[in-house]
């Protein structure tokens, strides 16, 4: 039982628990929602909140770490967790001396990519994750993690599409993009806004298509990483917290296999666009270690921040989440910032 016992050192009367459902996430369903709630209850003192509009998750995790709600349980895909993360450390104005301060966090992953609960071994079946969570919890078993921060963003506000200087501060849990990557989550979303499922076929073909814009028009990036030297003409950028990029299917993309949520921000950046450079290390991603290089191939797997810029502006998402177009973004890696109940 956990009723009675604190998530770590210490106990208090009871485990406060707020459970975060996206109904709108492409594998959560009613049906679902209840027997998890159901089965979580029986061990927490628990609310349930249905999400019902972009921004509605970091709300209500702000105003729960605020009431001293112990822990957060997700049950969405990573932007629902990308949010609740926000909302958390929204609450506490940054990383807290003591991670006790603010509440854990949970994940039943609901989604269709499921990146960070996945990277971090969490079931993919929701029934078997809220069994692992509530064995965790019987186990007062948690972990710290690194996360991933925005600190400075320049860019247009043209009034098309999201304004990305609202991102400044923006945390993220596994990774950032700039150029390709981010234009696909752009093309994504207005695609599941206009009522298509975002399937694994779909992200794919975008990703395709977008590749073949980005051949006919490629965009430069300058990349600045403290201690080297700066890197002019980059074509695409990727910034981790972990070894694991994103999922295809049930394979693991990796750009990164030495990059950890405690060693640094990982990236990963390539100046050629030509198959000669992209087929080989797609090849190397999905490989078990994963490998990618080359000498177009830009790679660092633990530094502390660093910085990208950008003559015109240029795509930006965090966690699949597309935030806008901008010029210039900092990026820094925060150890410790994130205790996970798994």
């Amino acid at each position: 039982m956990v009723t009675g016992q604190r998530i770590g050192p210490g106990t208090v009367e009871v485990v406060r628990a707020l459970l975060v459902v996206n109904p709108n996430a492409t594998t959560t369903t009613a049906a679902g929602r209840d027997v998890l709630a159901h089965a979580l209850a029986s061990e927490l003192k628990l609310e349930v909140l249905e999400t019902c509009h972009r921004g509605h998750a970091a709300v209500a995790a702000e105003r729960a770490t605020q009431d001293g709600v112990e822990l957060v349980v997700v049950h969405g895909g990573d932007g629902t967790v990308n949010e609740v993360v926000n909302g958390v450390r929204a609450a506490t104005g940054g990383v807290p001396s003591d991670p006790m301060d603010s509440p854990a966090l949970a994940v039943v992953p609901g989604g269709s990519a499921n990146v960070f609960a996945r990277a971090r071994g969490v079931p993919r079946d929701p029934m078997e994750a809220t069994s692992a969570i509530l064995a965790a919890l019987d186990q007062r078993r948690s972990s710290l993690v690194g996360l991933g921060r925005i600190d400075g963003v320049d860019g247009p506000d043209d009034g098309d599409g999201p304004d990305v200087r609202a991102a400044r501060g923006r945390w993220f849990t596994f990774n950032a993009g700039l150029g390709w990557d981010a234009e696909v989550v752009a093309e994504v979303e207005r695609a599941r806004e206009a009522g298509r499922e975002a399937t694994p076929l779909r992200y794919a073909r975008t990703a395709w298509l977008q590749y073949l814009r980005q051949r006919r028009r490629p965009r430069s990036m300058t990349v600045e990483i403290p201690g080297a030297a700066v890197v002019d003409d980059v074509r695409v950028a990727f910034i981790t917290t972990t070894d694991v990029w994103t999922y295809l299917g049930p394979h693991a993309v990796r750009t990164n296999p030495g990059a950890s949520s405690g060693s640094g921000l990982g990236l990963f950046g390539v100046r050629d666009l030509g198959t000669g450079t992209i087929a080989p290390n797609l090849r190397r991603m999905l490989l078990r270690g994963g490998d990618p290089r080359g000498r177009n191939v830009l790679r660092q797997d633990a530094v502390p921040y660093l910085g990208v810029r950008s003559a015109e502006p240029i795509a930006l998402q965090v966690d699949g989440d597309h935030l806008g177009r901008c010029r210039e973004v900092r990026f820094s890696a925060v150890p410790d910032a994130l205790r996970v109940v798994v």
